[in-house]
C-alpha cells in the first residue's frame, strides 16, 4: 500500500505553521509522498517550490477553496491512500503509521485521527472540551479507542483514493473558502462513500495524533458563535445532497448527550464553568438558527473565484 500525504494552503500568513507541518511529515515512520497544494496564491506556490524540492507542489487550477484544492491533489496523487494534514497543524512521528494500519482491512475506506489544540495563551473558557470541534480539534464525546464513526475530521484524515475518486471527490459547493468558517466537505464525502456501499467502514483512530494551532481570533465568543452559525448553514447544504437523516443524526445525539451533560456539569464549576455552559448553549442555538436559515436560503457560490454568499451573521464581540 502506498500513501500520499496532502497539505492545502491558501495564505502566506501561516507560513511558519506550514513549515512545521511539512517538517513533521518529513519525520513520519511510514513511507509516503508529500503533496502541497497552493490555493490560488502565486507567491505561496513560488516560495514553496523553492523551499521544498522534495515535495510535489501543485497549484489549484479548479474552484478556489479547500474542496477544490483537495481535489487537485486527489487527481495527481500516486498513493493508494491519500492522507490530509492541515497547513496549521503538525503531526506526531507515528501519525501516518497509525492512520495507515486500519486500511489492512479492505472494508475500511476512511480513517480519522485526533487533534489536540495549541492555544495562543491560556485555555479559553468559551471553548470547553465539548466545543473543541469549533477550532478543528477532537472534542469531548468522541471515542477514546479505535471505533467506527460516520465521518472523519478534516485536519487529520485518510481515504482510499479509488473510492473517493469514484464518488467525485470532495464537493466544491461545500468546504472553506479562505477564512470563511463553513465546512462539512469531509462529512459529506464520508456519507456519500457509505451511501454508495453500505459495507464500507469509516474509523476514528485516536492514536493518530496531530497538534492544531488555534489563532487568537478563534478563542473569542464571537468566533464560536459565527462558526456555529456556519456549521448550521453547512449542515443544511449537505442535507440537500445526502439527506437529513444521514447528515444530522450524529449531531442530534451530540446535543442530547454530550452538550446536555456538559452544561449541567459546567454549571457547578464556578464562573469559568458558567462561561463554558453559556458558550455551549449559545453554540447550539446558533447552529440551529443557521440550519433553519440555510434550509430556507440556499447559499450560492458565484463563478468568480474566492467569493461566497451566505446568510450574514452579526453577533456581539467577546
Amino acid at each position: 500500500m502506498t500513501i500520499s500525504v496532502i497539505v492545502c494552503a491558501y495564505t502566506m500568513d501561516r507560513w511558519d505553521q506550514l513549515e512545521l507541518a511539512i517538517g513533521s511529515l518529513e519525520r513520519q515512520d511510514a513511507p509516503h509522498e508529500v503533496i502541497l497544494v497552493s490555493d490560488h496564491n502565486d507567491e505561496l506556490y513560488t516560495r514553496a517550490v523553492d523551499r521544498w524540492p522534495g515535495v510535489r507542489v501543485l497549484a489549484n487550477d479548479g474552484p478556489r477553496g479547500l474542496s477544490g484544492a483537495r481535489n487537485r491533489a486527489l487527481r495527481e496523487a500516486n498513493g493508494d491512500v491519500v492522507a490530509f494534514l492541515d497547513d496549521d497543524a503538525w503531526a506526531d512521528a507515528s501519525w501516518l503509521a497509525h492512520l495507515a494500519r486500519p486500511f489492512e482491512d479492505p472494508r475500511v475506506v476512511a480513517v480519522g485521527g485526533s487533534a489536540t489544540p495549541i492555544w495562543p495563551g491560556a485555555e479559553p473558557a468559551v471553548v470547553p472540551p465539548e466545543l473543541r470541534w469549533v477550532v478543528g480539534c477532537t472534542y469531548r464525546g468522541q471515542p477514546t479507542v479505535r471505533s467506527e464513526v460516520r465521518n472523519v475530521m478534516g485536519c487529520s484524515m485518510a481515504f482510499r483514493r479509488a473510492p473517493l475518486l469514484a464518488i467525485g471527490g470532495f464537493n466544491p459547493d461545500t468546504g472553506r473558502i479562505g477564512a470563511l468558517p463553513v465546512g462539512c466537505e469531509e462529512t459529506e464525502a464520508c456519507i456519500r462513500l457509505r451511501q454508495a456501499d453500505a459495507g464500507r467502514v469509516i474509523l476514528f483512530e485516536p492514536a493518530a495524533v496531530v497538534h492544531h494551532h488555534v489563532s487568537a481570533d478563534r478563542v473569542r465568543l464571537r468566533y464560536v458563535l459565527r462558526r456555529s452559525w456556519c456549521e448550521g448553514i453547512s449542515k443544511a447544504a449537505i442535507s440537500r445532497t445526502v439527506g437529513a437523516k444521514d447528515s444530522l443524526g450524529v449531531e442530534t445525539d451530540y446535543v442530547r448527550s454530550t452538550i446536555a451533560r456538559g452544561i449541567l456539569t459546567s454549571l457547578g464549576r464556578g464562573p469559568r464553568g458558567w462561561a463554558g455552559a453559556a458558550a455551549m448553549g449559545l453554540s447550539v442555538t446558533m447552529a440551529g438558527a443557521g440550519l433553519i436559515r440555510g434550509s430556507l436560503t440556499r447559499p450560492t457560490r458565484t463563478a468568480r473565484p474566492g467569493t461566497v454568499s451566505a446568510p450574514a451573521f452579526t453577533g456581539a464581540d467577546a
